[in-house]
């Protein structure tokens, strides 16, 4: 490991990423170092690459969907044992003490640091993790299978919880790497579901059939029946009015992602009748715990776009032009 490590590396945002050489990190004392097996490429990462949110760690290994395997600790990360492969997911630190950690909120820590934001990640052959962000994978799942569920996954999963467990008939706004897994976990608890996409993407429509949806079409369709909950994960606030049309008496409308366009004015009357408006904040380690004892029960079968760390540019133009099936993962197994 002396010869240091291949990275693709954010210099500035706005600009592509640089394949370059760095030291292999060194873990702190509650630390775990980890030899990176794949990682996931998600949304969020385009929004800090474009610049989209504020004051990232620059220069930044992006990545927070990360496989790996754990290679050596710090002198008090004893939690988890050397060759354990681990998910690592966006959120990778949080304080443990504010009044958000103590009730159960540790998503909302005003001092959590974030995987690929704030702290390194997982566009390298190497990273460092807290030992209290690190999640033993289900061996059902192969490394680039396992990626996207530690946040596609994970963030679809607290948006379902957030919408609430009553909600019968659901519907889906953006169906990319979130959105087919969550339709898996909608199916298995015997709700339903109906997928939107983008205007004219009948492709992404068909896919979204195949997994289960009801009904598929554009956003701009309305949906053939009310619905009981919308989750967003399109960043895009023009889709809040619509979902607020779309949702019955009491729906309630979930924007599951970090980022997302201003939200256009619309009438009071789409808000009346109690609907309801919230947004999905990173996640804590319980959803994470109690997700991926669910994944391989339902199964919860990931559909993948792989691509060698050195074309991480790519996967990410990629994933801007709404041109991945599934999920884009990094395969570091793949030849460079």
């Amino acid at each position: 490991m002396d010869g240091g490590m291949r990275a693709m590396v954010l210099r500035e945002t706005g600009h592509p990423l640089r394949e370059v050489r760095l030291p292999i990190p060194r873990p702190g004392p509650e630390e775990l170092l980890l030899r990176v097996r794949a990682c996931a490429v998600c949304r969020t990462d385009l929004h800090v690459v474009d610049g989209e949110l504020p004051e990232p760690k620059l220069p930044l290994v992006p990545g927070h969907e990360i496989v790996a395997t754990v290679e050596a600790a710090g002198e008090r990360a004893t939690a988890i044992p050397v060759g354990t492969r681990v998910g690592v997911p966006w959120l990778g630190w949080s304080c443990g003490r504010c009044r958000f950690c103590l009730n159960g909120q540790e998503n909302l820590c005003e001092q959590a640091r974030f995987t690929g934001y704030q702290l390194d990640g997982g566009y390298a052959e190497y990273t460092v993790a807290h030992q209290r962000f690190c999640f033993p994978l289900p061996p059902e799942y192969s490394d680039v299978h396992a990626a996207p569920l530690m946040c596609a996954g994970l963030i679809g999963f607290r948006g379902l919880r957030l919408a609430g467990a009553e909600r019968r008939l659901l519907g889906l706004y953006g169906f990319g790497a979130a959105a087919h897994l969550l339709i898996q976990v909608i199916r298995h608890q015997g709700r339903r579901a109906f997928a939107f996409t983008r205007p004219g993407d009948v492709e992404g429509q068909r896919f979204a059939r195949e997994l289960g949806a009801e009904w598929a079409g554009g956003s701009d369709t309305p949906p053939p029946e009310r619905l009981d909950a919308a989750i967003l994960f399109a960043p895009v606030g023009a889709l809040v009015p619509t979902a607020l049309q779309a949702v019955d008496r009491a729906g309630v409308v979930v924007c599951g992602g970090i980022h997302m366009s201003d939200i256009p004015s619309f009438p009071y009357a789409l808000l009346w009748e109690e609907r309801v408006v919230r947004s999905v904040a990173n996640l804590t380690r319980a959803d994470a715990v109690d997700f991926l004892a669910l994944a391989p029960r339902v199964p919860v079968r990931t559909q993948v776009q792989t691509f060698p760390l050195s074309a991480a540019n790519e996967a990410l133009t990629a994933l801007r032009r709404g041109q991945v099936r599934g999920a884009a993962v990094l395969d570091l197994a793949a030849p460079v």
